[in-house]
Formats: structure tokens, C-alpha cells, sequence
């Protein structure tokens, strides 16, 4: 934990009490802080603290190994502002987002996790080093981090379309991405906040293992 950022340590060990005290707290946490659709539940906090609650210890350990793998890259990137702003930007849109597509097909369920800021560091890193070589774990396949992204974007949208996962869940995680992409575009000044400008990172190490 010593060599991982501050903000990505933080946000890893903010997950991990969180899933503890829903396992005391039971309903009780999750009726406050899930994201809950407009029409049944819905308070404007809830549009961050959603990212700090899990459905199951899967879900939270797989989403932590991925908030180390990219995120502790993404903030020695940027900073730890820059970084945490991006966390609460990709945050609160996925959850928009989500908000939008649930009223639209009406769903009474809430939403739960850090998925959608997930595929937006996801799409960051591949934004940042889209050359650098990645290994998924499962299956363990060496690719561009640019095809990671690309196969991610296409498993979400194939697992909407049959069925396996809830659309609205997938739109969530798009979400993540749709808005990870916006801003940063906008600190490039690039279309359609500006014309030009320069992006990029440090080089990351050479072979990084994720999810």
C-alpha cells in the first residue's frame, strides 16, 4: 500500500469500509447512499456516494484491482487534484447517466459500485499510452492498452444486447468512458472545447496485468 498514490490508496481503503459497514448496516446504508432512479429514492448525493458501496465481495475485488492497476498510474500521471477530479467527474457522469436510462426503461433497482469510474480510467489509460502493452488476467492475453479499451467498449455493449448484463448498467459504464473522454479533451483543449493542444503522460512500466 506504501507504493500505490494517495487519492487511489484512499478511494481503496474508503471501498473496502464501505463494503464492511453494509455488511452490518444492511438496508439501512444502502436506501441513503445507492443511486436510487428519480421517481423512487433519488437524493443528489447519491450520485457520488454509489461509487463507495458493492453488491458482493466479487464485485469489490475486482473493482479494487483495477482501481490499482490503473488508477495509481493515472495519478502519478496527472497529480493527485488532477486525479481526483477526474475520479468525481467520471463519477457523478456514469451516474447520470445511469439515472437518464432508468427512467427511461423504468427501473426501480439502485445502483451500486465503482464500475462506470472504472471504464473511465480504463479509457484514460488507453487515451494516455495507447501503445503501452497491457495483460488481462483472464483470459491472459498481451495487448495495446487502445484494443483493451476497444474490447471493452464491445463486450459491454454485446453483453447489454443479450441479455447477460442490464442495459442500464452497461450505459453506466459507458457513461464512465463518455465522460472520461470529455474531460480530457477539455484539459487538452481539444474539440469541441477548443482547438489543439497537447495530452499525454509519463511512460508507464512495460507490462502491467488487469482485469
Amino acid at each position: 500500500m506504501n507504493n500505490i498514490p494517495p487519492v487511489t490508496r484512499a478511494i481503496a481503503i474508503t471501498i473496502a469500509v464501505g463494503f464492511l459497514a453494509q455488511m452490518i448496516a444492511g438496508q439501512w446504508l444502502t436506501q441513503f447512499f445507492a443511486l436510487w432512479p428519480l421517481s423512487n429514492g433519488f437524493m443528489p448525493w447519491q450520485l457520488l456516494t454509489h461509487g463507495l458501496l458493492h453488491m458482493s465481495f466479487l464485485h469489490l475485488f475486482f473493482n479494487g484491482l483495477a482501481l490499482v492497476m490503473f488508477g495509481a498510474q493515472l495519478e502519478y500521471t496527472w497529480g493527485s487534484q488532477r486525479f481526483m477530479t477526474f475520479v468525481a467527474v467520471t463519477t457523478i457522469g456514469s451516474g447520470l447517466c445511469w439515472l437518464l436510462v432508468s427512467a427511461l426503461l423504468g427501473s426501480g433497482s439502485p445502483a451500486m459500485g465503482t464500475s462506470g469510474t472504472l471504464f473511465g480510467m480504463l479509457l484514460a489509460y488507453g487515451m494516455l499510452f495507447p501503445n503501452q502493452q497491457v495483460m488481462m488476467l483472464i483470459p491472459p492475453i498481451p495487448m495495446k492498452a487502445r484494443t483493451l479499451v476497444i474490447v471493452y467498449g464491445i463486450l459491454a455493449l454485446v453483453f447489454a444486447g443479450s441479455g447477460l448484463q442490464s442495459p442500464v448498467v452497461v450505459i453506466a459504464h459507458l457513461g464512465g468512458m463518455l465522460f472520461a473522454w470529455l474531460l480530457i479533451r477539455y484539459w487538452r483543449g481539444q474539440p469541441p472545447f477548443g482547438r489543439g493542444g497537447k495530452g499525454g503522460g509519463k511512460k508507464p512500466p512495460t507490462l502491467r496485468r488487469v482485469v
